[in-house]
């Protein structure tokens, strides 16, 4: 059975105060589509880092800026989009940061790509028109229980992949 496509979209200003509201607009879609608690989660944890890296390193003013997500759900692919008009910035042309020994030895910060990077099963880069668009595909494994994580899907031409 076919699931009619669902969208949703919003905008947050580049403030950190606006975690919260983050927070609430994937609750909300979560609520309305029937997202499972896991996948909200991962979500959650992924738009977080990807917004507060935006914020925090973004920009090289102090304008008000804003960040656009949009969300698309189709039967159990999640198609996350965040754009914002700060500099340049292809997390895959980052090294990603040593992964720790134990706790002790962990330094804060340095692994926000990384995470995002293992808790979704896609993502692409693309800068546009003055632009980084960064998109994120996620399987809702509430809706597709048999899915066995697969990173190499059809990636469009002109858009990066990690």
């Amino acid at each position: 059975m076919k699931m009619t496509p669902k969208r949703y979209s919003f905008k947050l200003k580049n403030e950190l105060s606006e975690l919260k509201t983050l927070s609430q607009h994937l609750t909300h879609f979560s609520q309305v589509y029937g997202l499972s608690n896991t996948t909200l989660s991962e979500i959650n944890i992924c738009l977080d880092e990807l917004f507060t890296n935006i914020v925090l390193h973004g920009y090289k003013d102090d304008l008000a800026h804003l960040i656009r997500f949009s969300i698309f759900l189709n039967n159990n692919s999640i198609i996350l989009n965040v754009e914002d008009d700060g500099i340049p910035f292809n997390p895959f042309n980052k090294i990603d940061s040593e992964l720790p020994a134990d706790l002790n030895s962990a330094k804060i910060g340095g692994l926000g790509i990384h995470i995002v990077k293992e808790l979704m099963d896609d993502i692409w880069y693309q800068r546009k028109r003055g632009k980084n668009r960064l998109t994120l595909k996620k399987i809702n494994h509430a809706r597709n229980y048999l899915y066995k994580r697969n990173k190499s899907s059809n990636i469009p031409s002109n858009y990066m992949k990690a």
